[in-house]
């Protein structure tokens, strides 16, 4: 039997297994792609890259890797993963093309057996899902689908082998942040593009280009330093936090501050200020001016107001960054659809037919993301106490204790999950911070041990990140951060928001007083 099971070799799977190993526990790592990677095995899609800043979105812990660019894109963080892997030499331990079909824990031995796609009955002592928040894809059930005559693709499912759009007449379906990346990626290669648009979004520029040589060595003769301000800072972002509210200072200077941060790019927009996500009034002097910018770039006055979000305040859904996103609607090869004027009714063998059209495409994209933060994790059938399926246990909504654990499944810790910082942060930040808490768990249990969180901790936890989401405004919003986006999901709001750093404190609080909130026992 195996000390630890993980499932999932992106970047949290990788750091895992490579923590489990230095603390001698003998771990296997099951992956369903073919190589390490993650999110970014997967999502191989014309334009994708990363929104973090490279140098920051990185193991604070390997050194010597070089950076091209502000934002990575896929291949080079692919390339990243990959690097790692072979430096820690990660692929001996990871079974590779393997998915994790079922997972059901024996209380007379309190270890997990977990099923493989291959039939393979797997047994270790604990199992950690190093699943990721958006990795589950989400395809809309449209009718007439099965008709169409051309590929379909989703941009989290991308082939791997290329994908030719030259002359091709493509539909690309949703305009969230991967949809922001593709589009104008793919226009002047395809012949044309028609994008298929629900509600507006936000964004704001990358301002992306190469890396400065001489800023990477600054970085990296500051790593220390700097993963402890990340560590500790609301986002785990290494950008200027503002200390003024928005409603306190003048127009001008409100104005003044928004065009500086625009002009650098990233994702500090929103950072200038501290009411931005919890007055509307101040949330509005935002939006009105990312409105405005949207309304200056795209030259058909009927284009830009399908373009621009109205009555909806900026940031309550992911605030994309973009490389010349609404500039492609200026293109006389791309043309938007409103959904909402026109929605889709069937597809049709040529094509996509609204209400007022048949929109004819060779190729078409669905770039409608994921079922975020749980969807993976119920995609399999895990099963805790009592034969208790995880599903069902979370019919009412996601509950956990810290998004690490869950009462009534013993054993089991869930990197990143619902009720941790998460999809709101620097990822890599989140991810290292599960990790080396789950290790130092593990080394600080010993052999032959079980823990649990207990009912009352995880209500109790569950109930904060309900009240700290509910004093801001994004308790007023429709989004993937509650399931919005899947049809029968419920709506319950799943990051918790007070901050990286808040948050790590917390833990650390946990763990110093012997696992405050878990039940720890001992097997005979």
């Amino acid at each position: 039997m195996l000390d630890v099971i993980v499932i999932g070799a992106g970047f949290a799977g990788m750091y895992m297994l490579h923590r489990l190993r230095a603390a001698g526990l003998r771990t296997l790592v099951l992956e369903e792609g073919g190589d390490v990677g993650g999110t970014w095995y997967w999502n191989r899609y014309p334009g994708a890259r990363c929104d973090v800043e490279s140098l920051e979105y990185s193991y604070s812990f390997v050194r010597g890797w070089a950076w091209s660019e502000r934002y990575a894109a896929q291949p080079e963080i692919l390339d990243y993963a990959r690097h790692v892997a072979g430096l820690l030499g990660l692929r001996a331990d990871i079974r590779f093309r393997t998915r994790a079909e079922s997972a059901f824990y024996d209380e007379a031995t309190g270890s997990w057996t977990v099923t493989t796609g291959d039939g393979d009955a797997l047994r270790a002592r604990f199992l950690v899902t190093a699943v990721g928040c958006l990795s589950a894809a989400n395809v809309p059930d449209l009718p007439g689908l099965a008709s169409f005559a051309g590929p379909t693709y989703h941009t989290g499912r991308w082939p791997h082998e290329d994908v030719d759009l030259t002359g091709r007449r493509v539909a690309v379906i949703g305009t969230g942040s991967s949809g922001i990346q593709l589009i104008p990626a793919i226009a002047g290669r395809a012949a044309h593009v028609t994008v298929f648009q629900r509600t507006p979004g936000y964004s704001t520029p990358a301002v992306n280009g190469p890396l400065d040589p001489g800023h990477a060595r600054w970085f990296e003769d500051h790593r220390d330093e700097l993963t402890r301000r990340a560590r500790s800072s609301p986002g785990g972002f290494l950008v200027p936090y503002g200390t003024r509210a928005a409603l306190d200072v003048t127009a001008g200077e409100r104005q003044a501050e928004y065009e500086r941060r625009w002009t650098r790019g990233g994702v500090g927009f929103l950072t200038g200020f501290t009411d931005l996500l919890l007055s509307e009034e101040a949330n509005e002097s935002a939006a009105e001016f990312v409105r405005a910018k949207i309304r200056a770039i795209v030259t058909d006055p009927a284009t830009a107001g399908r373009l621009t979000p109205k009555d909806q305040p900026i940031g309550l859904k992911r605030l994309c960054l973009d490389t010349g996103y609404h500039a492609t609607y200026n293109r006389p090869d791309v043309s938007l659809v409103d959904l909402r004027e026109t929605p889709i009714e069937e597809i049709v063998p040529t094509g996509l037919r609204t209400r007022d059209t048949v929109h004819e495409a060779d190729v078409i994209v669905f770039a409608t993301g994921y079922d975020a933060i749980t969807g993976a994790l119920l995609a399999m059938d895990l099963r805790g106490r009592g034969g208790i399926r995880l599903r069902d246990r979370w019919a009412g909504g996601p509950t956990s204790y810290l998004g690490l654990a869950v009462a009534g499944f013993p054993n089991l810790f869930t990197i990143t999950g619902p009720g941790s910082p998460s999809v709101l942060t620097n990822m890599m930040v989140s991810i290292e911070q599960h990790v080396e808490w789950i290790a130092d768990c593990l080394r600080d249990l010993g052999p032959h041990a079980v823990i649990e969180a207990l009912p009352d901790a995880e209500s109790s936890w569950t109930e904060q990140v309900r009240e700290l989401a509910d004093f801001t405004l994004y308790a007023k919003s429709e989004s993937w951060y509650s399931g919005a986006n899947i049809p029968g999901k419920q709506r319950v709001f799943m990051p918790y928001l007070g901050g990286v750093g808040n948050y790590r404190a917390e833990c650390e609080r946990v763990a110093a007083n012997d696992y405050e909130g878990f039940l720890r026992t001992r097997l005979p």
